[in-house]
């Protein structure tokens, strides 16, 4: 199915949660696990302006579509961020914008370094670069909007649980570009689906992992995808991941709980 840009572009618009009850969260808190796992997953979509800034010194940001997408996304995920910290403020957790680029710039020599091997590895790599972009871009996103629904599943809070579906379902959207725009680019270049296959295979990791701390990582790795229903979502990933040309047979999410030490029933 076409992705339509204009449309996305058009409709793109922040995430709401002022018309929910953030007072339910008084009447019945999240646990301690969750509020966890919220708070990774806060400071991920917060970190989303790193992520495009490593992009605009690569192949990527020459192609209008993927350009205007950026711009979006980078909007949208950052609205995320803001709607998971009104959650965790009601809870006495304080999260800022401020506070999450201030703990990136602490990651020192490695932050400065990213736009630099970003920009010499798509120089190297040409056009051929974008497709590794998208590809790795759908991964990411799914794997975002499963977490997000399983999180609804496990807690199916009153208040929770409609503004994780507003989120899901904007990055239910960002996976329609990026698959697309990859699906696509792979189709049409056998280079790109050798090297795509061998960026995916070997590096690909959670998201948040090189970011956020690895006990962190683990944590809602565990959290969300342990037991039965987990490793189903774990595998139904994989199984969505590898429909991409070239990347057959991948099961990197599996991969990752391995590397881990966490179990895939």
């Amino acid at each position: 199915m076409a992705f339509d840009i204009d449309t996305f572009a058009s409709a793109s618009v922040k995430v709401g949660w002022e018309d929910l009850d953030l007072d339910a969260f008084r009447r019945d808190p999240l646990p301690e696990r969750t509020l966890r796992t919220l708070r990774y997953m806060c400071d991920v979509e917060y970190h989303t302006v790193c992520y495009l800034r490593d992009m605009l010194v690569t192949p990527s940001h020459t192609d209008s579509d993927v350009s205007t997408f950026m711009t979006m996304w980078n909007r949208e995920e950052y609205w995320h961020g803001e709607a998971l910290a009104a959650v965790l403020g009601v809870h006495g957790i304080t999260v800022e914008f401020d506070q999450v680029k201030a703990s990136r710039m602490k990651v020192g020599w490695k932050d400065r370094l990213d736009p630099i091997k970003q920009s010499l590895l798509g120089n190297i790599v040409g056009k051929d670069f974008i497709a590794v972009h998208m590809s790795w871009g759908a991964a990411n996103e799914r794997s975002a909007a499963a977490g997000y629904k399983r999180l609804v599943a496990l807690e199916n809070h009153p208040a929770l649980t409609p503004l994780l579906k507003r989120i899901a379902a904007q990055e239910s959207r960002h996976i329609a570009f990026y698959a697309t725009q990859a699906r696509k680019r792979l189709e049409a270049s056998a280079k790109a689906r050798a090297l795509n296959r061998f960026v995916m295979s070997r590096f690909w990791g959670p998201v948040g992992s090189g970011v956020m701390p690895e006990e962190e990582v683990d944590h809602v790795m565990r959290h969300l995808f342990s037991g039965e229903d987990g490793s189903r979502e774990v595998r139904k990933l994989d199984e969505q991941i590898a429909e991409l040309p070239g990347l057959e047979g991948l099961t990197i999410m599996a991969d990752a709980f391995r590397r881990r030490g966490l179990v895939v029933l």
